[in-house]
């Protein structure tokens, strides 16, 4: 991480063990984060780029890298670098886990979401049929590179989407950095400490549960909620949110559920609200609309059966994962939400 993250990644794919070098970047990192990488990449590599945007992120634009990776033949010694935000890790990671049965890839995030989040621990998916990560597996990357100056080719709301999972960290498992961290907000000059810290407590929690059997749903905090009202957005134009945003409301919901079922101080409850709002835009939606968003819930991949296993709030620090709610629960608290 930091400084000498690119040059690591150069010295990793000059080995000899590495057949092929190819870079998966979407249009705006082609254009905008490309040129920096591209001086610590051999010569002979091959840039596949991907129109850019959550719309994009299915398995179509799988088809089109597979097809590519096929007609130069990539082997299976090839290592496919993913240069972009959540859409190319996520893509990009399910693209090389699948290509041959599993070449290599090197997630190397340009985004704070991606940094922070999307590009640890191992998932990697795509969306179908309107549904957020329907289609997905795990596999863990040969490594991850974080170079925190690509942040400056983020505009202002793309870097205030991915701190809506720095402070879900929080929520989940810091509060002492909530307490301290809520003063500042968004005016940081220097991100490198806040991704470092928050890397390393994804890490810590996925290390003890990689493949989402327990502990590390929590990470989920604001998703059960967050992924109903994004997929819902997403599927018309001209209302699609960023994940964080979602992410964003999805906690704030969420954290009232919590209050709802007894596990969450009002006190509490308000110095969630009062500090998501405080960074975050509100999203726009009709009260009329609340059933159907809820009802998009039922495909959450943590359900058993048709219990909606939700992921709430002990105390700001502390959550606690399986927690049952229902389609009814949930468009309540996104009417809740909409009054606020």
């Amino acid at each position: 991480m930091g400084p000498e993250a690119l040059p690591a990644l150069a010295e990793m794919v000059r080995r000899p063990a590495v057949s092929q070098v190819w870079v998966l970047a979407d249009s705006n990192t082609a254009r905008q984060c490309y040129p920096q990488l591209k001086p610590f990449l051999p010569e002979a590599h091959t840039l596949i780029e991907i129109p850019a945007g959550e719309e994009y992120k299915t398995l179509a634009t799988c088809e089109t890298v597979w097809e590519q990776l096929t007609e130069k033949r990539a082997d299976r010694y090839a290592v496919l670098l993913n240069l972009g935000g959540g859409v190319v890790t996520d893509l990009g990671g399910f693209c090389a886990a699948l290509y041959k049965r599993g070449i290599r890839f090197v997630q190397v995030p340009t985004t704070l979401l991606a940094q922070v989040d999307a590009s640890v621990g191992g998932k990697t998916g795509v969306d179908f049929m309107g549904f957020k990560n329907q289609l997905g597996v795990f596999q863990e990357p040969a490594a991850v590179c974080i170079e925190p100056r690509f942040l400056e080719t983020l505009d202002p709301r793309q870097l205030k989407s991915g701190y809506a999972e720095v402070v879900k960290h929080w929520l989940i498992a810091d509060a002492q950095a909530f307490a301290e961290q809520r003063q500042q907000g968004m005016f940081v000059e220097d991100w490198t400490p806040i991704i470092r810290e928050s890397v390393a407590l994804k890490q810590r929690i996925v290390a003890q549960d990689p493949l989402e059997g327990g502990l590390r749903k929590v990470l989920n905090f604001g998703h059960t909620v967050g992924h109903a009202l994004e997929s819902y957005l997403l599927l018309q134009p001209g209302r699609e949110i960023l994940h964080g945003e979602a992410v964003a409301a999805g906690m704030v919901c969420e954290a009232w559920l919590s209050h709802e079922k007894g596990l969450l101080s009002a006190e509490e409850l308000d110095k969630v609200e009062t500090f998501l709002f405080s960074v975050f835009d509100k999203v726009q939606f009709v009260t009329l609309e609340t059933d159907a968003i809820a009802d998009l819930a039922r495909q959450d991949k943590k359900n058993a059966g048709s219990i909606i296993n939700c992921t709430l709030l002990e105390a700001i620090g502390q959550a606690v994962y399986d927690q049952p709610v229902t389609v009814a629960e949930i468009a309540e608290s996104l009417r809740y939400y909409h009054r606020l």
